[in-house]
């Protein structure tokens, strides 16, 4: 999102206190609490001495509204949370149960945060009409921006190789549906898969299948060549509400890199993505479809490059850094 603005000729000034660099794995727990209410009385304590047209506040921001508000100085104030707080620590990565006290407190938090904010940017339309009943908002309240990658890294450079493999990257969580690319692996022996993430998950991958090689992390700035080396890059395939509202990151960053795309044919992935033209569509939670689909681009290898070649097409049309920056630049100034 700043690079896109800094792109579209915005001058945009980070207001930044570290909390979770270093960190692999996000905690829950006392520690992380100090560590936020530390750095939100640091962000309280730095009120600039300036105005600005408007003040955004990125995921995950949700405990940053009061300070954003004070530094906004009556400027607009845009939030861009991605996710609710309560939907992805209780419903995704159980980290509370649904009745206790810490996930009442989440959803309240949900509601403060998006009712705080003059606008809520939302990445796809289905997660705008999510969020805007979750916080009470009137459309006139939502935008919808696509996440895009960050083209520093996430650049063309995919050709197909002759080590075929599918590659999984994201937490291991049931978002993204693990438990159907491990099936899909197991019907599927001939093709490899590689699994690069870690998460609550990973007791599943104790004793995969032999077709499957998993890594627990790989550096940010190393991703691209994974996409690169790649036959085909997978998406999410998790049956929740959540996964049919959102098209993650690593979608965008396997289009931006040319990569041939698997996901799931959800409604939000048919807000950017077209079956057969820039990805292959699949329903979610099967793994006989997902298996189905790897085996043909696997076997064919002009379709894979006319996948990844359509993706990079409708990357650059509606999801790169110059398109949002246009985007962004609209919403702040109107």
């Amino acid at each position: 999102m700043i690079a896109c603005l800094r792109g579209a000729g915005a001058e945009v000034v980070e207001r930044h206190v570290p909390v979770w660099e270093g960190r692999e794995n996000w905690s829950a727990g006392a520690r992380t609490a100090a560590r936020l209410v530390s750095a939100e009385m640091r962000l309280l304590a730095r009120r600039p001495g300036r105005t600005f047209d408007a003040v955004i506040v990125g995921y995950p921001g949700h405990f940053d509204l009061p300070a954003a508000r004070w530094a906004a100085r009556g400027a607009r104030l845009i939030f861009n949370p991605l996710v609710s707080l309560h939907e992805t620590l209780v419903e995704d990565r159980l980290r509370f149960a649904a009745a206790t006290p810490a996930a009442l407190a989440l959803r309240r938090l949900d509601r403060f945060a998006l009712r705080r904010a003059d606008v809520v940017v939302a990445d796809t339309e289905q997660n705008a009409r999510h969020l805007g009943e979750l916080g009470q908002l009137p459309r006139s309240r939502l935008n919808v921006c696509f996440v895009g990658a960050e083209e520093r890294l996430f650049r063309p450079g995919w050709e197909r190789s002759e080590d075929f493999h599918a590659l999984f990257v994201g937490k291991l969580i049931p978002l993204h549906g693990l438990e159907t690319i491990l099936a899909a692996a197991r019907l599927a022996p001939e093709i490899r898969f590689r699994i690069v993430g870690s998460g609550q998950l990973e007791a599943l991958l104790r004793d995969p299948p032999p077709n499957v090689e998993w890594t627990d992390w790989v550096e940010y700035d190393l991703l691209p060549q994974e996409l690169y080396r790649a036959g085909c890059a997978l998406g999410v395939f998790g049956t929740s509400a959540k996964a049919r509202r959102v098209i993650p990151n690593k979608a965008f960053q396997a289009l931006a890199c040319g990569t041939p795309l698997v996901t799931a044919d959800t409604a939000a992935a048919r807000e950017l993505l077209r079956d057969g033209t820039d990805a292959l569509l699949v329903p979610p939670g099967d793994p006989a479809a997902l298996a189905a689909a790897v085996r043909r681009l696997a076997a064919d290898a002009d379709l894979a490059r006319k996948l990844g070649a359509g993706g990079l097409v409708t990357y650059t049309e509606r999801a790169s850094e110059r398109v949002l920056g246009e985007q962004w630049l609209e919403l702040v100034s109107r």
